[in-house]
Protein backbone atom coordinates (compact mmCIF):
# COMPACT_ATOMS: atom_id res chain seq x y z
CA UNK A 1 0.00 0.00 0.00
CA UNK A 2 1.43 3.55 -1.05
CA UNK A 3 1.62 6.30 1.75
CA UNK A 4 2.19 9.72 1.87
CA UNK A 5 5.32 11.65 1.33
CA UNK A 6 6.90 14.61 3.25
CA UNK A 7 7.97 16.86 1.02
CA UNK A 8 8.72 20.96 1.57
CA UNK A 9 7.12 23.67 -0.82
CA UNK A 10 7.69 27.19 -0.23
CA UNK A 11 5.37 29.70 -1.65
CA UNK A 12 6.27 32.63 -4.12
CA UNK A 13 5.90 34.95 -0.56
CA UNK A 14 8.90 32.99 0.42
CA UNK A 15 7.54 30.64 3.32
CA UNK A 16 8.20 26.94 3.55
CA UNK A 17 5.29 24.55 3.65
CA UNK A 18 5.60 21.15 5.47
CA UNK A 19 3.16 18.66 3.28
CA UNK A 20 2.12 15.37 3.59
CA UNK A 21 1.47 14.08 -0.01
CA UNK A 22 -0.54 11.29 -1.12
CA UNK A 23 1.14 8.96 -3.01
CA UNK A 24 -2.22 6.88 -3.61
CA UNK A 25 -4.00 9.43 -6.25
CA UNK A 26 -1.60 9.86 -9.22
CA UNK A 27 -1.23 13.30 -8.12
CA UNK A 28 1.35 15.70 -9.36
CA UNK A 29 3.14 18.21 -7.77
CA UNK A 30 0.83 21.15 -9.35
CA UNK A 31 -2.22 19.75 -8.20
CA UNK A 32 -0.46 18.86 -4.25
CA UNK A 33 -0.04 23.08 -4.90
CA UNK A 34 -3.62 23.59 -5.72
CA UNK A 35 -5.08 21.01 -3.07
CA UNK A 36 -3.01 22.86 -0.06
CA UNK A 37 -3.92 26.19 -1.36
CA UNK A 38 -0.30 27.32 -1.26
CA UNK A 39 -0.78 30.03 -4.34
CA UNK A 40 -3.46 32.33 -5.23
CA UNK A 41 -6.62 30.71 -7.46
CA UNK A 42 -5.99 31.07 -10.65
CA UNK A 43 -2.18 31.75 -10.39
CA UNK A 44 -0.97 28.00 -10.89
CA UNK A 45 -1.71 25.04 -13.05
CA UNK A 46 -3.68 27.49 -15.94
CA UNK A 47 -3.52 25.33 -18.29
CA UNK A 48 -4.93 22.37 -15.85
CA UNK A 49 -1.15 20.05 -16.24
CA UNK A 50 -1.09 20.14 -20.16
CA UNK A 51 2.80 21.45 -19.97
CA UNK A 52 1.14 24.55 -21.84
CA UNK A 53 1.89 27.56 -19.49
CA UNK A 54 4.47 27.03 -17.11
CA UNK A 55 2.52 28.60 -14.39
CA UNK A 56 3.60 25.66 -11.93
CA UNK A 57 7.38 26.46 -12.80
CA UNK A 58 8.93 25.34 -9.71
CA UNK A 59 12.78 25.37 -8.33
CA UNK A 60 14.03 21.71 -7.25
CA UNK A 61 16.15 21.90 -4.30
CA UNK A 62 16.62 18.70 -3.21
CA UNK A 63 18.74 16.42 -5.38
CA UNK A 64 15.70 13.82 -6.32
CA UNK A 65 16.36 12.09 -9.53
CA UNK A 66 13.14 13.60 -11.44
CA UNK A 67 12.08 11.48 -14.51
CA UNK A 68 13.79 13.20 -18.08
CA UNK A 69 11.97 16.28 -19.46
CA UNK A 70 9.87 15.63 -21.99
CA UNK A 71 10.50 18.07 -25.14
CA UNK A 72 6.72 19.50 -24.73
CA UNK A 73 8.14 20.60 -20.53
CA UNK A 74 11.62 22.08 -22.10
CA UNK A 75 9.61 23.94 -24.91
CA UNK A 76 7.73 25.79 -22.59
CA UNK A 77 10.32 26.36 -20.17
CA UNK A 78 12.23 27.85 -23.23
CA UNK A 79 9.41 30.74 -23.53
CA UNK A 80 9.39 31.12 -19.56
CA UNK A 81 10.43 33.66 -17.11
CA UNK A 82 12.44 33.43 -14.32
CA UNK A 83 13.84 30.15 -15.29
CA UNK A 84 16.77 28.47 -13.70
CA UNK A 85 18.93 25.35 -14.19
CA UNK A 86 16.79 23.65 -11.56
CA UNK A 87 13.36 24.60 -13.02
CA UNK A 88 10.73 21.77 -13.74
CA UNK A 89 6.69 21.95 -14.22
CA UNK A 90 5.25 20.97 -11.73
CA UNK A 91 2.62 19.46 -13.31
CA UNK A 92 5.27 16.50 -14.49
CA UNK A 93 6.63 15.94 -11.52
CA UNK A 94 4.12 12.43 -10.14
CA UNK A 95 4.07 12.02 -6.49
CA UNK A 96 5.65 8.84 -5.82
CA UNK A 97 7.41 7.11 -3.00
CA UNK A 98 10.73 7.84 -4.69
CA UNK A 99 9.56 11.84 -3.99
CA UNK A 100 10.10 11.65 -0.32
CA UNK A 101 12.07 14.47 1.12
CA UNK A 102 11.24 16.35 -2.30
CA UNK A 103 12.22 20.16 -1.51
CA UNK A 104 10.54 22.80 -4.75
CA UNK A 105 10.20 26.41 -4.37
CA UNK A 106 7.89 28.49 -6.95
CA UNK A 107 8.75 30.20 -9.13
CA UNK A 108 7.63 34.20 -9.15
CA UNK A 109 4.62 34.76 -11.20
CA UNK A 110 5.33 35.65 -14.93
Amino acid sequence: MEQDINIKITDRDGVTHDIMAPTDMAMNLMEVVRSFELAPEGTIGVCGGMAMCASCQCYVNSDHQLPEMQDDEEAMLSEAFYVKDNSRLGCQIQMTSDMEGLEVELAPES
